[in-house]
């Protein structure tokens, strides 16, 4: 095997899956550092890959029941915004397609900024329906955030181009005439939820990148509206903003100030 180059080796590991091929236990022949190397991340990276898999059969769980009771179109749900002082509570519906599987998908709390832009991505290209639904912090003062996250994600189903016959959702019951189930963390624990919670958090970040070249000063772009010290400093310079919720504690005491 030593007529092979180190290079010529890694590409060949890269189109090797299974541990019982030949080509792979040649290589563990070959006493090169770099061939030896070469074989451990190979077998780092199937470790993952395995994982990934088994992670995404664990959270289709919810789904196959689902499908076992008749369901023909699921739509995961979720939503992102509860917390932040600023910026509207968003929310996402998708219809994933069983036949196109998105391996990767996980809570997005749980994803790296390179890893969700990917998995969005793929979600764009690979869901049947998304549909995206936002409350603005005017509404959330008006009728409270637990409302205005039952609102978006209502809005969001709406806006999907097929109606669901079964609804997903990440620890809420929608007031719609479908069939549904709430899960407690369900963003980790189904597929379909996590896909939204990828769409949701995506979205209304870059939203809240686009505040912040509107109001800037308060660290939009970093902290999504949170209450930062960036962000509490800014309430303190420059004052309250159209998109802040008046209705949050750390706004509401500035009211008077």
């Amino acid at each position: 095997m030593n007529e092979l180059t180190i290079k010529e080796i890694k590409k060949i590991l890269e189109k090797i899956s299974e541990l019982e091929d030949p080509r792979l236990q040649d290589f563990k022949k070959d006493n090169r550092k770099g061939v030896k190397n070469a074989i451990i991340q190979w077998e780092k990276a199937r470790s993952k890959k395995e994982k990934l898999l088994m992670d995404y059969e664990r959270m289709s769980d919810y789904e196959r029941s689902a499908y076992a009771q008749g369901a023909r179109i699921i739509a995961g749900i979720d939503e992102v915004g509860r917390g932040p002082l600023a910026g509207p509570v968003l929310a996402a519906a998708v219809i994933l397609d069983p036949d196109n599987p998105i391996i990767g998908l996980n809570d997005s709390k749980k994803l790296s900024t390179s890893q969700k832009t990917l998995l969005y991505n793929e979600i764009q290209e690979k869901a049947l329906g998304i549909g995206v639904g936002m409350v603005e912090a005017n509404v959330i003062d008006e009728i409270n955030i637990y409302q205005a996250s039952k609102l978006a994600m209502v809005k969001a189903v709406k806006e999907l181009d097929s109606m669901p016959d079964f609804l997903l959702i990440d620890a809420m019951k929608l007031p719609l005439q479908l069939p549904q189930e709430s899960i407690i963390k369900g963003d980790a624990k189904s597929i379909s939820i996590a896909a939204a919670s990828i769409i949701a958090k995506v979205e209304r970040d870059r939203l809240m990148e686009e505040y912040h070249l509107k109001y800037p000063g308060y660290g939009f772009d970093q902290n999504a509206g949170y209450g930062t010290k960036q962000h509490l400093l800014g309430l303190d310079k420059k004052g309250i903003t159209p998109i802040h919720r008046l209705s949050f504690a750390p706004v509401k005491e500035r009211l008077s100030i």
